[in-house]
Order: C-alpha cells, then structure tokens, then sequence
C-alpha cells in the first residue's frame, strides 16, 4: 500500500488529542460527596467536571422547586388565556352593535366595560405575581 494515500477507513484523528491522564483515588465518602457535586452541575460527563473544577471555571448547580415552576407554568397559561379574552372583546362589540338595538347594545356595553376594568386589574395583578416569582426565582443558578 502506498504511504503518501490517506486511508479511508476509521475515525478522522483529533487535532490535540488528549493523551495525559491522572489517576485520583478516593474513600468511600468523598466519593459520595463528589457523586453529588457531579450531579448537581449536570455536567456531560465527569472529566469536564473535573477540568471545571480544577481550572476554576464556574461549575453551575441547578436546584429546581418542582411546585414553584408548576405554580410559574399554571400561571403563565393562565395569563395566556386571560389575554385570549381580548381578542374576542371586538367579536362581542360587533355582534352586540349588528343584533341589538342601540339602546340596548349601549346597556351591555356598560356592563361589559365594568367587567372588562375589572379584567384589567386581574391582569395587572397577574402580571405582578410573575414579575414577582421571576424576580425571586431568578438566581436559581447557583456558582461554586
């Protein structure tokens, strides 16, 4: 076979492949402390964990409150469905001017406006709760 034909077959080689390797030896709980460490970062995999950590590059715990993002997720399609009612606001203008008489229309229009300031406030009060909750929730990344 000539020497100067590339072979075809087999994984393309690294450009800087990893060659140097350590060995760290550990008891029984390091182990179990470093297990953990390991699986609140959510690294990949344990050997850019370690080079995070040795080289002091931030290594990210994740701490995730299932009820709160429950509560965030409710809330948030709760505010998507409270903006659904906007957009029929003008379906039920048009279907009041075009089915009833004037005097009438204008006598559900009034009340349909005193729902609607009442829609407002809820609507301003949600938005406040998820400003809130993002507020407070949002150093959820915590750095070691």
């Amino acid at each position: 076979m000539d020497e100067t034909r590339k072979r075809k077959v087999g994984r393309l080689p690294k450009q800087d492949p990893a060659v140097f390797r350590y060995s760290v030896r550990m008891n029984a709980v390091t182990h179990d402390q470093f297990l953990s460490l390991f699986e609140q970062s959510q690294a990949q995999d344990k050997t850019k964990f370690i080079l995070s950590c040795i080289f002091s590059k931030p290594v990210k715990v994740v701490q995730i409150d299932k009820g709160m993002q429950d509560y965030y997720m409710r809330l948030t399609t709760f505010y998507g469905q409270f903006r659904a009612i906007g957009t029929n606001y003008n379906q039920i203008v048009k279907a009041l001017k075009s089915n009833f008489s004037e005097k009438k229309a204008m006598a559900l229009l009034y009340k349909l406006e005193k729902t609607t300031i009442e829609l407002v406030e809820l609507q301003r009060k949600i938005s406040g709760q998820i400003e809130d909750f993002e507020r407070k929730y949002s150093g959820l990344w915590l750095q070691k």
